[in-house]
This record gives C-alpha cells, sequence and structure tokens, in this order.
C-alpha cells in the first residue's frame, strides 16, 4: 500500500507579484542618488502610495465575493463610505506631510495643493512604477489567483488602514531624524530600505494568509 503524498507546498522563492514590489520600492533610490530628493519628496510619494492603494482597495470591494447577493448589496454602502473616510484620512495626513516637512505653513487645504506638490517633488517616475506594482499584484493575485472569492468587502474595508497607519509612523519617525540629520543621502537610502522591508513582511504574509483558504477550501 502506498502512502498518500504529503500535500503541495508553496513554491520556493518571492512570488511575482513580491519581485514586482522590490524592483517599484527602489526606484525612488534613481531620485534620491541622481535628482537629490528631500525628505518631502520622498513623503509625498509614499503618500500618494496611499491614495493608490485607496482606488485598488475599491475595485477590490467591487470585485469581492461575487457569488453573494447580500454582499452585492453591502457594497453599496461601504463602497461609497469607505471612498468619503479613506479619502479625509489621506487628505488630513497630506497636509500633515506639508506642514512639517514642507516648512509652509500658510497655504489653503485643497487638492490643487497636492497637485503642485507632486509635480514640485518630481516623483511621477517613482509614482507610475509604484502603481504599476500594485496593478499587477491586483491582476496576478486577487483576480487571476481567485483571492476576490475568498474576501468580504467588509473585510477589505478596513485592510488598508493597519498598514497605511503602521507603515507611516515609521516612515515619518524616519522622515524627521532624516530631516533631522540634514537630508543626508544615506538617511534617505536607510528610509526606503526600511520602507520596502515593511511592505514585502506585509505582502508576503498577505500571501500566505490567502494560500492557506485556499488549501483550506480545496480540501472541503
Amino acid at each position: 500500500m502506498t502512502a498518500p503524498k504529503p500535500a503541495a507546498g508553496p513554491a520556493p522563492g518571492l512570488p511575482p507579484s513580491a519581485l514586482v514590489l522590490i524592483a517599484a520600492n527602489l526606484v525612488p533610490l534613481v531620485g534620491v542618488l541622481s535628482q537629490q530628493w528631500t525628505v518631502l519628496s520622498v513623503l509625498l510619494l509614499y503618500w500618494f502610495e496611499n491614495v493608490i492603494i485607496g482606488g485598488f482597495n475599491v475595485l477590490k470591494m467591487a470585485c469581492a465575493d461575487p457569488k453573494s447577493i447580500a454582499s452585492d448589496a453591502i457594497k453599496f454602502f461601504l463602497i461609497p463610505f469607505f471612498m468619503f473616510h479613506y479619502g479625509m484620512f489621506c487628505f488630513v495626513h497630506g497636509m500633515f506631510i506639508l506642514a512639517l516637512f514642507g516648512h509652509t505653513r500658510n497655504f489653503s487645504p485643497s487638492p490643487a495643493v497636492f497637485v503642485a506638490a507632486l509635480r514640485n517633488a518630481g516623483v511621477g517616475f517613482a509614482a507610475l512604477a509604484i502603481a504599476v506594482s500594485h496593478a499587477f499584484s491586483f491582476f496576478h493575485n486577487y483576480l487571476f489567483g481567485g483571492e476576490f472569492r475568498r474576501t468580504t468587502p467588509q473585510l477589505l474595508m478596513a485592510q488598508p488602514y493597519a498598514r497605511v497607519v503602521v507603515l507611516h509612523v515609521t516612515i515619518l519617525i524616519g522622515g524627521a531624524a532624516a530631516s533631522a540629520l540634514g537630508q543626508p543621502t544615506i538617511a534617505l537610502i536607510l528610509l526606503i530600505a526600511l520602507k520596502t522591508g515593511f511592505d514585502l513582511r506585509a505582502h508576503l504574509a498577505e500571501r500566505r494568509k490567502h494560500a492557506v483558504e485556499a488549501a483550506v477550501m480545496s480540501a472541503a
């Protein structure tokens, strides 16, 4: 009698979305090393990533749990509420960054302020790389990987906040330290490395969680 084969474990090495994440997170190094980005430039880029995360989370909520009629009904309330609440969260956080690191106190709180700040910071190519990274994960993991079947709009509603709060407390502390040191290049490189490591760890933890859920569902 042959012994049953053990269940296949996760593939060795990093998943493709993790490799894309690392590549996108290293793009800011180009700005720091070749374009002399300041602490404000780096923090504005990471703030804008929050906006990108929120946009993809809206798409995730819209696609989640497609076979549930009750879930579809909940989406009509949760998605607009998330857009308003998370939008205000990002807005206040962005104003805080501009006030603390932009060395200006007299500006009107409006979307035009952020557009102008991002344009002046010159972070467009890095923002595009980060957007591509999140888009790749959305299509590769969430849609083609079937993660949208194993989550609900209610779970997704709170998901970005934990990541954003913990990550940006860390980043703001690192940004303040880099600013206090006169914005040396080495401090900004360490800040980018810290953020990349945090992102990668959170991304891999999420992939492992979904892999376990998929294994449980296939065994049921």
